[in-house]
């Protein structure tokens, strides 16, 4: 794969990236509307996949929270058409990666020192790039290291990068009012958290600890030393990645261990921890060889405040999603309603949200759930398809809820379509006997 020497940085260089991207999704329609007329019976089915070539191979050379959007897009299975979601799938873990020079570069300027210097050995070929930085492989006192090593500039083109998708964003999804800004301000400040490899490395220490008590559950071990802002040295893992083991997977067995792994790690950092992995794509997961789950990024953690943890989950519970006066309490207190609702959006919203509970939390109602039946994805699929081509949800203001929903409810989103790629039989509660040490603050 051709390497990167030069990645834009600042915002003019950027948004005339994007503009010439831009330019080409016209030509696109241009192109599928001229065909269109010739024969109308064409989908869009070339069309998205032109546009998904066009749009990844422009965010691809940005790098950065770009490329991050592309990424959290590939999670939305269910709403995106299958041309994007496969395409920016690559953004996971296959991206052109930096040069040689650039890496000595990066050492050189954040460790004091060449790769060559630290290490015994250190391949200068990166084994996998993906959206903020590039793993490579390094050898030393006979150790197997993965060092992940920061895109240059990524950290200081977040803001601009933000400003220039928040008018198409607020488009997409009819954000209107000054209350908008907080959600784009969560995604800045997470994105920022994930470029800070300092705060990444104590993150995932702690994880590493207070996730011990889980079994079939894998971390790997982090060095300090070898580690700075903007480079982050573990040990390597062996192992391949969930969305490879899943492609040829028979063994249901496998399956249903892995699956109560994954599901028992999160809801143990959910309900126990207050804060959870709030990146759930199979990139950040492996399988070895035992049908372990090897959980390898802990970049993006999500802090979960009791304010919105106790009625988020208390409309969890299907008592609460059947009683009116409290479902209609939970949702002013999650600022899904608002006081300044008209009757219309009060009861609109009413309705598509106990519409949604009810279906999205079926799995926390049964002591066993099985995510290899396809019928309840087969539901959410119908009512994201619903929801899409409903004209009243495009009149509505949809600047409501809760900035903590953004990452609460992209983490249960992917976790629930890695369930369901696994395909595995879980114990809902298996997690409530595991423990961990709580720190003195």
């Amino acid at each position: 794969m051709k390497t990167i020497d030069h990645i834009p940085t600042n915002r003019l260089q950027r948004a005339s990236k994007l503009v010439k991207t831009g330019a080409k999704v016209g030509v696109n329609y241009v192109k599928y509307y001229g065909e269109k007329v010739v024969n109308p019976s064409l989908t869009k089915d070339k069309l998205n996949e032109d546009n998904a070539e066009d749009i990844y191979d422009g965010l691809k050379s940005l790098k950065g929270s770009a490329l991050k959007v592309a990424q959290m897009l590939s999670m939305e299975k269910n709403i995106m058409p299958k041309a994007y979601v496969e395409k920016f799938s690559l953004s996971q873990f296959s991206v052109p990666p930096l040069s040689a020079p650039l890496v000595r570069k990066t050492f050189k300027r954040y460790l004091g020192k060449y790769p060559e210097d630290l290490f015994d050995t250190f391949e200068a070929q990166s084994v996998n790039a993906a959206s903020i930085g590039q793993v490579h492989k390094a050898m030393l006192d006979g150790k197997k290291l993965a060092v992940k090593i920061q895109y240059p500039g990524v950290a200081d083109s977040i803001s601009s990068d933000l400003a220039l998708v928040k008018p198409i964003a607020s488009r997409m999804f009819n954000l209107q009012g000054k209350g908008k800004e907080k959600y784009f301000k969560e995604v800045e400040d997470k994105l920022l958290e994930e470029t800070d490899y300092t705060l990444e490395l104590a993150q995932s220490m702690e994880m590493v600890t207070d996730c011990a008590s889980i079994p079939n559950l894998k971390f790997p071990t982090y060095y300090p030393k070898l580690s700075s802002e903007r480079i982050l040295t573990m040990d390597w893992m062996e192992g391949e990645h969930l969305s490879e083991f899943v492609s040829h997977n028979t063994n249901q067995e496998a399956a249903d261990q892995l699956s109560q792994a994954l599901w028992d790690f999160y809801m143990f950092q959910m309900h126990r921890l207050k804060r959870v992995h709030a990146d759930p794509h199979p990139g950040n997961f492996l399988v070895d060889d035992q049908h372990q789950l090897i959980a390898i990024d802990f970049g993006c953690i999500k802090h979960v405040p009791d304010t919105f943890y106790v009625p988020y989950f208390e409309l969890a519970e299907k008592e609460n999603i059947n009683n009116p006066e409290v479902f209609k309490q939970k949702l002013f207190e999650l600022e899904i309603l608002r006081e300044d609702d008209t009757p219309d959006q009060e009861a609109f919203f009413s309705k598509l949200f106990h519409e949604m509970l009810s279906l999205f939390t079926e799995p926390f109602h049964k002591e066993t759930f099985d995510f290899k039946d396809t019928t309840f994805f087969d539901k959410i699929a119908a009512l994201s398809e619903k929801y899409s081509k409903d004209q009243e949800i495009r009149k509505m203001n949809g600047n409501r809820g809760s900035k903590h929903f953004l990452y609460i409810n992209r983490t249960f989103f992917g976790l629930y379509n890695l369930m369901h790629d696994l395909g595995g039989r879980i114990k809902v509660n298996n997690f409530e006997q595991y423990t961990y040490k709580k720190r003195v603050a």
